[in-house]
Formats: structure tokens, C-alpha cells, sequence
């Protein structure tokens, strides 16, 4: 089936409260995980949901940059990122305030053929971060395997 600009994808899961505040998430054929929301709501035996948001927005961007890396031939390497996910409060509300995710390229910036523009168009690919840019910030640093910071 051919896509166009107007394709709509649609997710599907299953949610079930297990006790407290602890739920299993079923992928369906990608299997099932626990959650659970930290002390002194739950007992913290498992990611919460802004633990997915931050892992979900940084394999999302980590996928782009594969992505883009390959799509000029290169290899990405061992590619590996982290995230670190801020919250404050408005109005008395716990609310996502940005996430900050580095990148580290398992291969060296001069060994990547077209990097400068890897690098100007990979966040472009990544369905979740600019979905979740219209509601908080997300800073992206991008590090090769000498630990070389690109220059935006």
C-alpha cells in the first residue's frame, strides 16, 4: 500500500493494573512490561511513565541518526545515547520541563561521509521528539567515537 503525507499509523497496546500503582504494559508480539510510579506512591519496581517518555524519545532520535548515517553510506558504529529528563512544577503539578539527550556515533566525525548534513537533518526523521517539541524542550548533543561534539 502506497503512503502519502495523509497516512495515518495507529499503536495498539494493553494496560492492566496488577496492584498499587503497578501495571503491565503488552506490546502484543513485542511482549509485555511493568510499571510502577517511585516512593511514596508506588515501590518503584519498574520504569514510571516519564522514565518511557525520555527512553522513547532518545532511541527515537538515536534511530534517526542511524538512519541518516546509512542513507549516505556510512556506519554509525556501535551508536548509544542517554537521557536525562527534567520535571518542575506548575501550578503544583509535577509537568516535563525538557529532556536533554546525547548521542555518542561509534565512529569518528571524518570517517562519516556527509556528516554535516547527517547532522542538519536526522531530528527531522524522528516521529516522537518533534511530536513532543510543541509541548516542552529537547536538546540534542551529538558526540562521535572520539567524543568530538558537533558543531551545530
Amino acid at each position: 500500500m502506497a503512503s502519502s503525507d495523509n497516512a495515518q499509523t495507529t499503536v495498539h497496546l494493553g494496560l492492566k493494573l496488577l496492584d498499587n500503582y503497578v501495571f503491565e504494559i503488552d506490546f502484543g508480539d513485542f511482549g509485555k512490561i511493568i510499571t510502577d510510579e517511585p516512593e511514596p506512591l508506588g515501590q518503584g519496581e519498574g520504569p514510571n511513565p516519564s522514565h518511557l517518555l525520555a527512553a522513547s524519545i532518545a532511541n527515537c532520535l538515536a534511530a534517526s541518526l542511524m538512519f541518516a548515517v546509512r542513507k549516505f553510506k556510512g556506519d554509525p558504529g556501535a551508536l548509544s545515547a542517554q537521557a536525562e529528563l527534567s520535571m518542575h512544577r506548575v501550578n503544583g503539578r509535577l509537568r516535563v520541563k525538557k529532556t536533554d539527550v546525547t548521542l555518542q556515533l561509534g565512529n569518528a566525525y571524518e570517517n562519516l561521509p556527509h556528516i554535516d548534513k547527517v547532522l542538519a537533518q536526522f531530528e527531522e526523521f524522528c516521529v516522537v521528539t518533534q511530536s513532543v517539541r510543541e509541548g516542552f524542550e529537547v536538546n540534542v548533543e551529538v558526540r562521535d567515537l572520539n567524543g568530538d561534539v558537533a558543531k551545530p
